[in-house]
């Protein structure tokens, strides 16, 4: 409570300030009694210090330094029992206190130092009684709202006007997920945001408060807790008083039930998606025999069959080796969760699946339709937002939902030949090959004779040494035999890929400037691929 409301308080009728009245709005918490000269050392904030200056009767001088002290630690006020053994606060006691905004009340003659304790107490512990039974009430309605099947939207309606401020719900990427005005500035300050939250452990309940600048706004963000890696925030836009325990309660009441109900739309929504990611990758697999069957199923989740579409597989360019298979794992989880925000909050129909580490993005194709350019805004996005890159291949135009599988194979080889030149951060579309068609009808065993003919001159050399002069020569063919376009896509020194291309020419006993020569490696390259595959 404030010290105005213990002035105002019947049962310490009588009291009254005479300095500092400035400071009647100062909070306080806890009442004490000066027993002993040293009280400055144990002196709390937002205590109440009462006393009848008995210490202080021989050297009024000490009364400057208290109330210095006091003010100093952010205590609420000063009781001085007069007429016992202070007559009067000395002047300049009074001139001090009043320069300080800090109270300093007469206490009344008929109550002693305990009454005035005990009914200081009393008066507390009933202001904040009334706090608690008013956080209650605003607690059960608040969660009727939710059991009612009303909705968060409706209860943030109600906690607006409540404050009387906009609130706003947002995830921990600072994605609108409800509020009247889902369009917030919060852009430019997007990463000070999240380096601020992220100073807290998930468990945290602080709340940032920040202003900006250009609108001169004030923003409060209150994190919402739904599990150990995931938060939203509630965002508050206005000025909430630290002085209004009210609101304060309020807002933290209406953070406890909408931790539930996001804790339950999230276990809603995570089920719903497990089951439409299933039924895809079962499609993949070819677990559906009848077309009927799957062209039904596919509608079920708003996939028609007669619609063409565009298939995008997407992966993380893995550039830290040294992370281990659960590690990666959870990174690409973790973006990919981002990535379908991002994809839910664009104009585009598109359809998000993972499996393992690739992302999966169905485009229902449409005249007009600049997919190249949201997969574009996708990478940058991921550059900017995780320091990370992503790297997609695509497929051709597909005519109708039952040939997304063939548009799955050509996606994803397309990413593995992108992948193939050591390229990150790419976009490959798919091309038929006539060659590797044409090779897919030459028996296994020809293809493994003409492979084993062409490099024979590498069977003796040491497996690893093998491997990397394969590699280096492998992209060196797809490079159009351009060194340094070689060497910057396999992280090496320029004159190592000389000495490589120099050792490979040795042990084949060829020119690999001749172009009969580079087409005859570049076609057993990819009979190695087909063997592989």
């Amino acid at each position: 409570m404030k010290v105005s409301k213990l002035l105002s308080s019947p049962s310490l009728k009588g009291m009254r300030i005479v300095a500092g009245e400035s400071g009647i709005k100062r909070e306080v918490h806890t009442v004490n009694m000066m027993d002993a000269p040293d009280i400055i050392p144990f002196l709390n904030r937002h205590e109440f210090l009462v006393t009848t200056a008995y210490h202080l009767k021989d050297q009024p001088h000490l009364l400057n330094e208290l109330i210095q002290a006091m003010a100093n630690q952010g205590c609420a006020a000063l009781g001085i029992k007069t007429k016992r053994f202070l007559d009067s606060v000395p002047p300049s006691a009074l001139k001090l206190a009043n320069d300080l905004s800090f109270p300093i009340i007469e206490l009344p003659l008929a109550l002693s130092l305990g009454e005035v304790v005990n009914h200081t107490l009393r008066v507390i512990l009933d202001s904040r009684a009334n706090e608690l039974a008013a956080a209650l009430e605003t607690h059960k309605h608040f969660t009727n709202i939710i059991l009612h099947g009303k909705g968060i939207e409706t209860l943030m309606q109600e906690l607006s006007m409540i404050i009387d401020c906009s609130v706003h719900l947002v995830d921990q990427h600072l994605h609108s997920i409800s509020g009247r005005h889902p369009q917030l500035e919060l852009g430019v300050i997007r990463e000070d945001i999240e380096r601020e939250s992220n100073r807290f452990s998930p468990s945290s309940h602080m709340a940032i408060s920040f202003s900006l600048r250009v609108s001169k706004k004030t923003y409060h963000l209150f994190p919402i807790n739904m599990s150990e890696k995931k938060r939203v925030f509630l965002i508050i836009e206005g000025e909430i008083p630290h002085e209004n325990h009210l609101h304060t309660l309020t807002i933290e009441q209406a953070t406890n039930v909408l931790s539930f109900a996001l804790m339950k739309e999230h276990a809603l929504n995570t089920h719903a998606k497990a089951i439409r990611n299933d039924f895809f990758l079962h499609f993949l697999d070819g677990t559906f025999k009848s077309q009927d069957e799957i062209i039904n199923r596919a509608k079920e989740f708003s996939l028609q069959n007669d619609c063409d579409y565009i298939c995008a597989v997407g992966k993380v360019d893995q550039a830290d080796s040294h992370d281990s298979f659960t590690q990666r794992q959870q990174k690409s989880d973790y973006i990919f969760e981002y990535l379908e925000e991002v994809i839910q909050q664009t104009a585009v129909n598109i359809h998000f699946f993972t499996k393992s580490d690739e992302c999966i993005l169905l485009f229902e194709a449409h005249q007009g339709l600049s997919y190249m350019k949201i997969l574009k805004d996708i990478q940058l996005r991921m550059t900017n937002r995780f320091n990370q890159t992503l790297s997609f291949g695509i497929s051709n135009v597909i005519h109708s939902f039952v040939q997304v599988r063939a548009a799955y194979h050509e996606a994803s080889e397309s990413l593995s030949q992108g992948a193939l030149s050591k390229r990150t951060n790419f976009i490959q579309s798919f091309q038929t090959r006539d060659l590797l068609e044409l090779l897919r009808l030459i028996p296994e065993k020809e293809l493994s004779h003409f492979y084993t003919h062409t490099f024979k001159g590498f069977l003796s050399i040491k497996p690893e040494e093998k491997e990397s002069l394969l590699q280096t020569l492998s992209v060196y063919l797809e490079t159009h035999c351009q060194i340094s376009e070689t060497a910057k896509r396999l992280f090496v020194h320029r004159n190592t890929v000389v000495y490589r291309i120099d050792k490979c020419e040795e042990i084949l006993g060829k020119d690999l400037k001749d172009p009969e020569t580079t087409l005859q490696l570049r076609t057993a390259l990819r009979m190695k691929k087909l063997l592989d595959a």
